[in-house]
């Protein structure tokens, strides 16, 4: 039996992301050891962008955030935040000689019961935390403190909202 059935096409917006461009200018320690950093983001319109990967090196700026950036050589670069999304980016920087021996994905699962997530670069060594308002923000505080008093790793507070610093114990 042959069912005649008309072929229907279903028109899928698929996000247009683009990579936006942060400048960065290194401290006195040569820190951060990149001129720029990319961010994946999904266009919005009007120049405007929606941040959709945890910064490495990126300061002020989480996952999630609206920003605005022009156009300049064939690439977006950054020119402001338009809006906070509310996600903290914390780096956490695991120790080789330290008790997890510089594990970057255990310090991924140890976070991730917390509600956090995020992504490892190997050539540098760090983890970069993306965590929602909504998480166990105090579990979160909790962990990165144990993890660096006892020598596990260093953190960087690379940007937090208003939900981190109303519950910080750091």
């Amino acid at each position: 039996m042959s069912h005649n059935r008309p072929l229907v096409a279903y028109a899928v917006r698929v996000a247009e992301f683009v990579k936006i461009q942060f400048a960065l200018e290194a401290d006195a320690d040569g820190w951060p050891p990149v001129e720029s950093e990319g961010l994946w983001a999904i266009a919005l319109g009007d120049n405007s962008f929606r941040v959709d990967n945890t910064p490495w090196f990126v300061c002020g700026i989480a996952a999630g955030d609206v920003v605005r950036a022009e156009p300049r050589d064939g690439q977006w670069w950054f020119a402001e935040r338009l809006a906070p999304s509310g996600n903290s980016a914390i780096r956490v920087i695991p120790f080789r000689h330290g008790a997890l021996q510089g594990d970057r994905r255990t310090v991924l699962d140890m976070f991730e019961r917390y509600g956090a997530t995020g992504e490892v670069i190997e050539h540098y060594g760090i983890v970069a935390l993306d965590i929602p308002p909504q998480a166990d923000l105090a579990g979160v505080q909790a962990l990165l403190r144990e993890g660096f008093d006892e020598g596990w790793w260093d953190i960087d507070e690379g940007c937090v909202g208003e939900t981190w610093h109303a519950s910080a114990r750091l």
